[in-house]
């Protein structure tokens, strides 16, 4: 079976499994999220992801995984888990495709909820957060890495975290390209091509000067803590 089928099959079953599973999400109002930042989409909703790298650029792809990453924190992660790791109650959605097919699944959920019985297990973000948010949102999510996608390379971030610590970093330039190397390698559960990994983003902000160290540190003790 091909890997396409395999992601479109779990992104069913995940979908499926929202219409049975009974979770009060109802009783929380849709947080509001400052899109300003971030390029119109038009009145007509897409169907398609506009925010992803290769159609947007990378800034605007960067733009759309911090906003997203803060609209899902407020409006998502109390049922589908922090980080879009799912603790089982709720559809993980890091395994949506991220292609269209992914994403007309993804939108329309998005749009309109979902009422069980007369109770509202998700509520309609649509109206209330709009285009922009939801597809930020979206790229969020799919910039997940999948499950154990950093195991092979904990032990060399834990050593490159305590030297980020010391203050006393003899190559900062060596350790950035160190990182983005073990970035390139992680995937994402989605499929989509570049993964928000802590090693993404400790060399994102990691330059010669020390108080980049101290912020690439957090992001990676932070980030390794998260998988212990």
């Amino acid at each position: 079976m091909s890997r396409n089928r395999i992601r479109g099959g779990l992104a069913a079953l995940a979908f499926l499994a929202a219409a049975t599973a009974a979770i009060a999400h109802g009783d929380v109002a849709p947080q509001p999220m400052n899109t300003d930042a971030l390029p119109d989409t038009g009145e007509e909703w897409l169907t398609e992801n506009p925010y992803r790298e290769a159609k947007a650029g990378h800034d605007v792809w960067l733009k759309a995984v911090e906003i997203g990453a803060s609209g899902y924190t407020q409006n998502c992660a109390r049922c589908h888990g922090l980080g879009a790791v799912s603790g089982g109650l709720a559809p993980d959605l890091r395994f949506i495709e991220a292609e269209e097919v992914g994403d007309e699944w993804y939108v329309e959920r998005f749009r309109q909820g979902y009422t069980q019985d007369g109770v509202t297990k998700m509520p309609a973000f649509g109206d209330i957060l709009g285009q922009k948010a939801a597809w930020a949102i979206r790229t969020y999510i799919e910039s997940r890495p999948e499950d154990g996608a950093l195991d092979d390379h904990a032990d060399r971030l834990h050593a490159i975290r305590n030297e980020l610590a010391s203050g006393t970093v003899a190559d900062p330039a060596a350790l950035k390209t160190e990182l983005e190397s073990i970035a390139g390698e992680v995937k994402t559960a989605s499929g989509a091509p570049v993964a928000d990994s802590i090693a993404y983003e400790a060399a994102r902000v990691l330059s010669d000067a020390p108080d980049s160290w101290k912020r690439a540190g957090e992001i990676l003790t932070v980030g390794l803590s998260a998988t212990e």
